[in-house]
């Protein structure tokens, strides 16, 4: 539930300050990010799946397996997003034609869709192994995770490529997949320690 919040959270945050653009670039950010969210939906239910396999392995006393069954996972769900980001970077003109025929909000909805795809990859990497500490019974590791990502890196990020450095709502989107980004980093470093799976379910 914290997780959960701490990313609806910060969402509102990006909300807010794309607001500050006028309706037509938040228009265009909510059209691809409603994009984006159902496409993420099948990731999340094979990162989960994942999560399943941890618990049940880590209760057999099987870490090996454990880990093993989040690598599979994890290399599943790249291939799986890397080819929906790869057709939304390719088709992101006519996805986001079927939402809208406003010129500006076409604009900025296809340019949010383009760059927060290009990190597809990234974001199945990090469900899958935030997954893995979850599936573990380590919620906390997640929960920090999102809350430094999201909270201290993506919002203020935009704020200050959006504002000081000037780069409008494209400084906004940049800001999702830089964050993502981060949260996966972090989130194989963590999983390559190995300390989650000392952890009982």
């Amino acid at each position: 539930v914290a997780q959960l919040l701490i990313s609806t959270t910060s969402w509102v945050g990006l909300f807010k300050i794309l607001a500050t653009f006028g309706s037509t670039a938040l228009a265009g950010y909510t059209i691809a990010i409603r994009v984006v969210m159902f496409a993420l939906m099948p990731a999340w239910g094979l990162a989960n799946a994942g999560a399943t396999l941890v618990g049940q392995n880590l209760g057999a006393d099987l870490p090996d397996r454990a880990e093993a069954a989040v690598k599979i996972a994890t290399k599943f769900n790249i291939i799986f997003l890397g080819v929906v980001g790869a057709v939304f970077v390719a088709l992101g003109p006519a996805i986001v034609g079927l939402f809208t025929t406003d010129p500006a909000v076409f604009h900025f909805g296809h340019r949010a869709l383009w760059i927060v795809s290009l990190a597809f990859p990234l974001y199945a990497a990090g469900m899958c192994l935030e997954s893995a500490f979850n599936g573990s019974g380590d919620t906390w590791t997640p929960t920090r995770l999102n809350f430094f990502c999201f909270w201290l890196v993506q919002v203020p990020l935009a704020w200050l490529l959006a504002h000081p450095l000037g780069c409008g709502p494209t400084g906004v989107f940049i800001a999702v997949p830089v964050s993502f980004s981060v949260l996966t980093a972090w989130s194989a470093i963590l999983f390559r320690r190995g300390t989650w799976k000392g952890h009982k379910v």
